[in-house]
């Protein structure tokens, strides 16, 4: 698009080869071959082949199917098909997740006006929005979306609602002049931009960008631009899965080469049957220490956050943001329509030398006036200066399922508001006083005027800016009668709107001027009575201080990034607590004068950056981004979809959001609240902790296992336990329980901690000396029970099956256990998985599928055996527990004492 905002209409018009009836149908046609049709262009799409064999890209997985594969060639077929059948399954599981569609541009696509207005050969013609093209001259008028980019020839009283695309709840009043300068989006006034709508007036305009060449064309650029990047917990899961992949590889090769060479030197020669031995010891290496379990049950744990999620307000999208939102460090979010209401409220009125405070919220008619210095408020005077607000007003207030919602202007839609908490209703004073001609807004008047009926004659009322109106007020409305007003008065009045609006309240002064009813409305603006004053401004939400408060406790830092201007974010940001002494605020121009270095040395300091464009949003995210944040973005508007869709989690708003938010975004909340953020980085953390619990469970698990295959092998014995066991305490045993971690309860003080930062590892060192701690407790413990009962006998085997399985009953309970107490009832859920554990062990060596598993049923002696072995998984770790506690308030003791 050209800079068609800094000439004049006629210019537009000679410089795009068009003419004010429009373009001819044959020149239209010439150009629509040329341009190409006016939508948005889809992003390439993944199919769902690709998703699906994307599942197959971990290292894990593909040294599992390496060991179907050695399995199959040595004749252990039922091995291999239940390693791929666990292969499969997992990949399914990751493939349902994963399968959905992107959704963006389409998003987009719907945002474009499907039908348009437009001069063609001289005559005014509806046509597909599609057909546009360039030097087409548009009709708009109110209610109307618009269909492309296009500059104003001409208009009347036109106000465009460009939220969606610049973050600011006013609709933005235009006109046809040219603008001189670089304006920025905001301040294109004689401009209209694809995918707005005309809340007022009308106006023919000169169609001169459409598609992907439009602003919202840029936008859909910016978000197909963006690719998908792997979360915090995707980088951790396949970082530990390509350790613990090379570690296998590593031990199978120790373990083929000590056999081959013992075998060597014990026969003289390579024995085949010797060589198919080891292949399948190598194989139950692998089995035993890659963890198949790890990326269902990792998905399970996501899913389970996501259902509690849904039921705390917050819709995730993509799982994996499950993790990240317990990782966020910085929330940047929209102000209006999130950290806002997204409805002007009237907050203080200035009438007869008095301030008058408003109290309510929104559209509501509920609420009562008060003077600042005590007192009820009201009187005729209030309600002429009520009743002028509601009078000099095209906008309506309608109530649906018991909330009021506006038709027309958010600033008129406040003076309704304000003038019905005096039970005045518009209704009723437009058939009172019926307006019989208006003078509309113009940028160069700063003002409006409607003339009603009243009685024999008639009455003008007056609003506009402050400055303006006071200049044609000759007398004061007081206590009912007009009095001439004076310098002092006038002083006082301006002096009440310079300090309102110093606190980002948006001030509208009222007069009114009785006329004969032969008097001609030009008359209406001159020589007015002066009313008062109207402030108001878009009211913050009032859950967001308890928040933004809980937020700052869990060491997440809120930072505004807004289209509204910066003294109005400042006023609203002190509201609710996010603003403190030494904090920064910088606008639009700031930035773009600063170079990437100078703004990744402020921008720790930075709590607001106002007057922002969508590009603006991107480059804040990736300065954040790359000081090692882990950031989630609000917003609900189009110019947020680019930084959602950039954001580590972006997070659109359900009810308010458009949808190219919604389907650019990670998260979405379903009622808008802010605090419902707070509650999802709380299960966020949650389903982390049981992440990193399972993960630890299950590596202790499968050391003890790994420890037995390996010592086993290494000193010529038997193998203790096949594949197909191996399979059987990874997948079910194992799974069970560690599914069970991700139901019960998470810590109380899950949000009294620091989020973790972006590249702090998944297994701590502590967690390394729990899971060696356990490994050996297990290995060294079934071990020692297999040579007991007899080693290679068939009792010896199963008594090592089932003693892995009991090892790690007693292993789970010590995480939701203290001080050797462990509360079934409030841990149910792990209490219900060792049951069902228990009963399918007993399942496997009592019935016939013992014959499936090679086990034989075990009596009371070999379990009383089993359980008090296993139980030193418990004991052993709740006694560690139990002196750390000990030793750590002992050193709190002396150091109280010293």
């Amino acid at each position: 698009m050209g800079n068609y905002y800094n000439i004049s209409a006629k210019e537009a018009l000679e410089q795009l080869n068009s003419k004010f009836e429009g373009l001819g149908s044959a020149e239209a046609s010439r150009r629509l071959l040329r341009e190409g049709e006016n939508i948005l262009q889809e992003g390439k799409k993944i199919s769902p082949i690709a998703i699906f064999l994307r599942q197959f890209k971990s290292f894990m997985v593909l040294i599992l199917i390496v060991a179907a594969a050695v399995s199959a060639l040595i004749g252990e077929e039922f091995d291999a098909i239940v390693i791929l059948v666990i292969v499969v399954l997992n990949a399914v599981l990751g493939f349902v997740q994963e399968y959905k569609a992107e959704k963006a541009i389409e998003a987009l696509r719907k945002l474009s006006a499907p039908k348009a207005r437009v001069l063609r050969d001289g005559h005014e013609i509806e046509i597909d929005s599609r057909k546009l093209v360039t030097g087409d001259i548009i009709i708009l008028e109110a209610g109307m979306r618009v269909p492309a980019d296009a500059r104003i020839l001409e208009e009347a009283s036109l106000q465009i609602d460009e939220s969606m695309l610049t973050g600011e709840s006013n609709p933005s009043k235009k006109h046809f002049e040219a603008i001189r300068g670089s304006p920025s989006l905001q301040d294109m006034a004689n401009m209209v931009f694809m995918g707005s709508n005309v809340a007022r007036g009308r106006a023919k305009a000169l169609v001169c960008a459409t598609g992907m060449n439009t602003e919202m064309g840029k936008i859909a650029s910016l978000i197909s631009g963006e690719k998908e990047r792997d979360t915090p917990m995707q980088v951790k899961i396949s970082r530990m899965g390509r350790t613990i992949g090379y570690a296998v590889l590593a031990l199978c090769a120790i373990v083929f080469a000590t056999g081959v060479i013992r075998d060597y030197f014990s026969t003289g020669s390579f024995v085949a049957e010797n060589i198919s031995s080891l292949f399948l010891a190598s194989v139950a290496l692998v089995v035993a220490a890659v963890p198949e379990g790890l990326p269902a049950i990792v998905t399970i744990s996501m899913a389970l956050g996501v259902s509690r999620m849904v039921k705390r307000h917050a819709l995730i999208r993509r799982l994996p943001s499950v993790e990240t939102l317990g990782s966020t460090d910085i929330i940047c979010s929209d102000k209006t329509g999130t950290l806002t209401k997204n409805e002007m409220t009237v907050r203080k009125i200035f009438l007869g030398g008095k301030f008058i405070s408003v109290s309510g919220e929104g559209y509501s008619s509920s609420g009562k006036f008060s003077y600042d210095g005590g007192g009820s408020a009201g009187g005729a005077d209030l309600r002429e200066l009520l009743i002028a607000g509601a009078l000099c007003n095209d906008s309506k207030l309608e109530k649906k399922k018991g909330k009021f919602h506006m038709l027309g202007d958010p600033t008129e839609a406040a003076l309704l508001a304000s003038a019905s908490k005096m039970k005045i209703s518009k209704k009723q004073i437009d058939a009172r006083f019926a307006r019989i001609d208006e003078i509309p807004f113009d940028s160069k008047r700063k003002m409006m005027s409607t003339i009603h009926r009243q009685g024999k004659g008639k009455i003008a009322y007056v609003k506009g800016a402050p400055d303006v109106i006071i200049s044609k007020c000759k007398y004061i409305l007081k206590n009912g009668k007009a009095k001439k007003i004076n310098a002092k008065e006038r002083r006082q009045i301006l002096e009440a709107n310079e300090k309102m609006a110093s606190s980002a309240l948006r001030v509208l002064a009222f007069a009114y001027k009785k006329m004969p009813a032969s008097s001609p409305s030009a008359n209406a603006e001159q020589s007015i009575v002066f009313i008062g004053l109207q402030a108001m401004i878009d009211p913050p939400r009032p859950e967001v201080g308890a928040a933004i408060a809980k937020c700052k406790k869990a060491g997440i830092r809120t930072i505004m990034v807004t289209g509204d201007f910066k003294l109005t974010a400042i006023a609203i940001a002190k509201e609710i607590g996010l603003l403190q002494e030494g904090d920064l605020a910088i606008d639009g121009s700031e930035l773009e004068r600063m170079n990437d270095s100078k703004l990744s040395k402020i921008i720790e300091k930075v709590r607001i950056f106002a007057r922002v464009s969508p590009s603006h949003k991107v480059r804040i995210l990736s300065a954040l981004r790359a000081r090692g944040h882990i950031v989630a973005m609000t917003g609900d508007g189009v110019n947020d979809a680019p930084a959602l869709k950039k954001a580590d989690i972006g997070v659109a708003m359900g009810l308010m959001g458009t949808d190219v938010a919604r389907e650019a975004s990670d998260m979405v909340l379903t009622d808008d609240n802010f605090a419902s953020i707070v509650n999802a980085v709380e299960e966020g953390r949650g389903v982390y902790e049981s992440i990193r619990q399972f993960v630890q469970y299950t590596l202790s698990s499968n050391l003890g296992e790994l420890l037995v295959i390996f010592i086993a092998v290494i000193i010529g014995w038997p193998l203790p336990l096949i594949a197909i066991q191996i399979l059987w305490i990874n997948l079910l045993t194992d799974g069970l329980p560690g599914l069970a971690l991700g139901l019960d309860p998470h810590s109380k003080d899950i949000m009294a901690a620091s989020p973790r930062r972006r590249h702090e590892d998944i297994i701590t060192s502590n967690m390394v000396e729990n899971v060696l701690l356990l490994g050996c407790i297990m290995g060294a413990g079934t071990l020692f029970l297999y040579s007991l009962y007899g080693i290679g006998s068939a009792i010896a085997n199963s008594v090592a099956f089932s003693a892995l399985i009991i090892f790690q009953m007693f292993h789970v309970l010590t995480y939701k256990a203290q001080n050797f107490c462990f509360d079934f009832i409030k841990n149910k859920f792990v209490s219900l998985a060792i049951i069902i554990s228990i009963l399918l062990q007993i399942v496997v060596l009592y019935t016939p599928l013992n014959a499936l598993f090679k086990t034989v049923p075990l009596g009371v002696s070999e379990w009383v055996a089993i359980l008090l072995v296993s139980s030193t998984a418990f004991i052993i770790p709740q006694a560690r527990q139990l002196f750390s506690k000990m030793r750590e308030k002992s050193a709190a003791a002396k150091i109280s004492i010293a």
